[in-house]
């Protein structure tokens, strides 16, 4: 029986994620990522409760993780003048373990780049799904036939747009968005996050393990605000026009965006489709059903690698018999994510003075007494909302 080959598009999370197990299923995967390498540094991602945590232990990950964890402390809501409002326990925004973005990359790109074949520096131009395959082009190398493709590339999914349409149809705009960069530590942080908020934006700096330099979200409310996202430095300078006059200690903290190499901007998004499988092809992670921030983009990813790639080998690499079943399983642990997810704007940049108001208090009655465990729960439940089965690999 031939070989079943795979082209994955994507080389950050969901991509390695996904060619890991079909390698284990005895697939050939292949995975094309535009950047000319992995990509470092990044926000901290977390996994948390016994699915995340259960296929990272079967991945044999997991101590590796744990040993490259960020180990933050809580994050503590400030005022202007720097004094504590609120805080929250780590275990909220940290979960069980939590990593840099790129350390987690990393990990996963060593653990599979023995097995399989990684190209850097080049995306599929066009896909023309025959009978037998998807015959692909590519902007740099010579055109070749995959059994199959899956589209691991993000928000904004080049597999996506050539299967399935243009982005406009399936992004949804929060109306919010958020620019990551690291800055000199200034403030001492240690393993805390501080967040400060004005009406309509704010600005959280983590303490990073070299305990040099801070890693720094912004938040902002702008709908309607249109940008190239490849285009970096319109990027910066939109960032810095709009936290121009803020209070705190954003100014010094924006001194690092012009020199920042590991500047990231985007809108907060989320992904509405009525089906990521069609033909050949499958959308896999945030291409799919995703978001920017917020919705467990990182374990959820893991998590339907597993399930995508189980159910190929299931079907023994019929997709017509995969796909659907893949969409039915995971379709509903998506949603749950993505309900989470549909919050983060809100919560890291409230729109009124009143609205910081209310978001404090309400976290401040969730941190004692017997509502701490509600707010666990609420940390939790997008996270288990999937039962997995037990693919033999």
């Amino acid at each position: 029986m031939k070989t079943p080959s795979v082209l994955i598009s994507g080389a950050s999370i969901a991509g390695p994620a996904v060619a890991y197990w079909l390698r284990r299923h005895g697939f050939a995967p292949t995975v094309v990522e535009r950047a000319p390498a992995l990509r470092e540094g990044g926000q901290a991602v977390d996994f948390r409760g016994p699915v995340h945590m259960s296929v990272l232990r079967r991945m044999g990950v997991l101590d590796e993780i744990r040993r490259l964890r960020t180990d933050p402390g809580p994050l503590r809501v400030v005022d202007w003048r720097g004094e504590q409002v609120v805080a929250l326990p780590a275990e909220f925004t940290g979960g069980e373990v939590e990593i840099l973005r790129g350390d987690l990359a990393r990990v996963l790109y060593d653990r599979t780049r023995n097995d399989m074949e990684y190209v850097f520096g080049d995306s599929i131009a066009s896909m023309t799904e025959t009978p037998d395959g998807v015959e692909v082009t590519f902007e740099r190398g010579a055109p070749r036939t995959f059994d199959l493709v899956i589209g691991a590339d993000g928000l904004h999914s080049n597999v996506r747009r050539l299967a399935f349409g243009p982005e406009s149809r399936f992004v949804r705009p929060s109306g919010h968005h958020v620019a990551i960069f690291s800055a000199p530590d200034h403030l001492g942080l240690g393993r805390d996050t501080l967040l400060y908020n004005e009406p309509g934006r704010g600005v959280a700096a983590a303490g990073a393990r070299d305990g040099v330099t801070a890693g720094v979200m912004c938040v902002f409310r702008a709908p309607g605000l249109e940008f190239d996202h490849r285009d970096m430095a319109q990027q910066k300078k939109i960032v810095l026009d709009e936290y121009a006059g803020a209070g705190w200690e954003v100014p010094r903290l924006l001194e690092a965006v012009p020199d920042a190499t590991d500047f990231y901007f985007d809108s907060i998004s989320l992904v509405h489709m009525d089906h990521c499988t069609r033909g050949r092809i499958a959308l896999l992670g945030d291409a799919g059903y995703g978001a920017t921030c917020g919705g467990m983009g990182a374990g959820m990813a893991v998590v339907a690698a597993y399930v995508l790639a189980g159910e190929l080998a299931a079907a023994r690499g019929d997709h017509r018999a995969a796909f659907p079943e893949y969409e039915r399983l995971i379709r509903g642990f998506a949603k749950a994510c993505q309900r989470v997810a549909g919050n983060a704007g809100s919560f890291l940049a409230p729109a009124t003075r009143g609205a910081i108001r209310r978001r404090n208090l309400s976290y401040r009655m969730l941190t004692v007494g017997p509502l701490a465990r509600v707010l666990d729960a609420m940390s939790t439940k997008a996270a288990t909302s999937i039962t997995l089965k037990d693919y033999a690999a």
